[in-house]
């Protein structure tokens, strides 16, 4: 963990200053330039554009930017209230498996939630964590990854205290059938430093997650 950079900003950051920042770090990390990194912050609302993309999925009532990502995945939402997870993480020394990483991050968000005080969980055939059961299951966080040259891109989002009418302009990961939920809406008092302080305390169980 030392050698891993915790990066949190304040107020919201530029989706293009995100991109930039984890395109160049992506290569410093490959060259050996620079240390890995997490990088915590929110954004202005935005939608983004997973390689999956299906333009009858967006309807963007508010006008909100739309960015092509370079992630998997579908649309998704960012916007103040929500916690993004960036990861930009060596595969190559902590084993090449992007299945395994995966599913380690959700497990480190589900790990996570729970020191929240929030029981979370995966949903067969649907990529996020959930919260709930049956009609009543919602999504509470969305992940969506790129590898490049076994250096990991994006990560996570956790919705804290979003505007949940903002998702209603797209098909959020391509999921129509069940809704999106938060924190707040949840009723659990947690703000952006008791959501990063419960990351950081399961950080160390996610990386030994990881095959290496």
């Amino acid at each position: 963990m030392d050698e891993i950079e915790w990066r949190r900003s304040e107020g919201l950051v530029p989706y293009e200053d995100a991109l930039a920042f984890m395109d160049e770090r992506n290569r410093a990390i490959q060259e050996g330039r620079a240390d890995e990194c997490v990088w915590l912050l929110e954004h202005p609302p935005l939608f983004t554009a997973g390689t999956s993309a299906d333009p009858a999925e967006l309807f963007n009532p508010q006008g909100f930017p739309v960015f092509e990502a370079g992630r998997g995945g579908r649309y998704t939402y960012h916007g103040p209230g929500q916690r993004v997870g960036y990861l930009l993480l060596n595969l190559d020394k902590r084993g090449r498996d992007i299945r395994c990483f995966v599913h380690a991050l959700e497990g480190w968000v589900i790990d996570a939630l729970a020191e929240l005080g929030l029981s979370a969980h995966r949903s067969p055939g649907r990529i996020g964590i959930w919260v709930g059961e049956g009609p009543a299951e919602a999504k509470i966080a969305a992940i969506g990854v790129r590898v490049r040259r076994w250096v990991t891109m994006h990560g996570f989002s956790i919705n804290v205290s979003p505007d949940l009418s903002h998702f209603g302009g797209i098909v959020p990961c391509g999921i129509a059938t069940h809704g999106v939920t938060s924190l707040q809406a949840l009723g659990i008092a947690a703000g952006m430093a008791d959501v990063d302080a419960a990351l950081q305390a399961k950080f160390p169980e996610f990386l030994s997650n990881l095959a290496g």
